[in-house]
């Protein structure tokens, strides 16, 4: 085998061992996650074409979403297919392609957290400043607060992965997950890995609960001002506008907390994995379907964008 070029390392490369411990349901899950996969990418597609598409959504609020559906695509794209790569044979991952997964995995995830905090914000200023919302909430308000949210993301994981480059892998070789996850990767190290992990702490909790105390203040204020409101239309239509965000915060911090906040939390190898599968497999195609079931704009957009292409498709 071929020497990595990265320095200190004794092993070229890892095997991803995924769920070898069911083996018999490797077919079975390889045919339900390359479903879920194809939808959950088809789904988000579709929310994008749909906000590009449609005047109608030329808004703040949905400018974010796409942006959500197009880090969505990225982040299921980086894990899911070497994960049915082991369910038909084995995985295997250099060390260095392995710490590339990590970067790209872990700063979209960052990101995430980010654009789930702008969201909420941007609910906060359309539902308690209404009147000052377009000045607010302007064209170049809302790039930078992506750019912001997609910069900062490869910026914190940049310099975990800097420092895990300074590391010395040297056996075993198995990796004991369906992804290049931080917590397997220390596993396999025999340098001193304190500082990495000291720091992967701090930045973690940092870009977990500052966004998530963001989204939390939001909501506060949010819920303040609506129950002014007297109960009628107004009240149910504010609430209806932050109902499936608030459903898909609640699942990706979640699982996010339980593994990285409180790794104790989780007992069993197995089980932090099934973890791991929600915030990487499910909560992506949960997002298309939690926002056009409860969406009814974007509901509308989607029945008119497949009726034109499907009237289109007939002439």
């Amino acid at each position: 085998m071929e020497a990595v070029t990265l320095e200190n390392q004794t092993i070229t490369e890892f095997v991803l061992l995924g769920f070898h411990d069911v083996a018999e349901l490797h077919l079975l899950f390889f045919i339900m996650f390359t479903v879920i996969y194809v939808s959950t990418v088809a789904g988000n597609v579709l929310i994008i074409v749909a906000v590009v598409s449609s005047q109608r959504l030329h808004t703040p609020m949905y400018f974010f979403l796409a942006n959500l559906s197009f880090l969505e695509i990225l982040y299921t794209s980086t894990v899911v297919p070497k994960m049915l790569q082991g369910f038909l044979q084995e995985a295997a991952i250099s060390v260095a392609g392995c710490l590339l997964q990590f970067f790209i995995f872990g700063s979209l995830a960052t990101a995430e957290c980010f654009m789930l905090a702008i969201m909420a914000y941007d609910r906060y200023l359309a539902i308690c400043y209404p009147l000052r919302y377009p000045l607010l909430m302007g064209p170049r308000g809302c790039l930078g607060l992506v750019l912001v949210a997609w910069l900062s993301g490869f910026m914190v994981d940049g310099l975990v992965v800097a420092l895990m480059g300074q590391l010395t892998f040297c056996g075993p070789s198995h990796i004991d997950h369906f992804y290049c996850d931080f917590m397997p990767l220390m596993g396999l190290v025999c340098s001193d890995p304190r500082v990495t992990q000291m720091t992967t702490f701090i930045l973690s909790v940092v870009c977990l609960t500052v966004p998530f105390g963001l989204i939390l203040t939001s909501y506060a204020r949010i819920v303040v001002v609506v129950l002014r409101v007297p109960a009628g239309a107004q009240r149910r239509k504010a609430f209806s506008t932050c109902s499936s965000h608030l459903a898909v915060v609640s699942t990706f911090y979640g699982t996010l907390m339980v593994l990285y906040i409180a790794p104790s939390a989780v007992h069993s190898q197995l089980l932090s994995k099934v973890f791991a599968l929600l915030y990487t497999v499910v909560t992506p195609l949960l997002n298309p379907v939690i926002y056009t079931l409860r969406n009814k704009e974007v509901h509308y957009a989607l029945r008119r964008l497949l009726y034109i292409k499907h009237t289109e498709t007939r002439d």
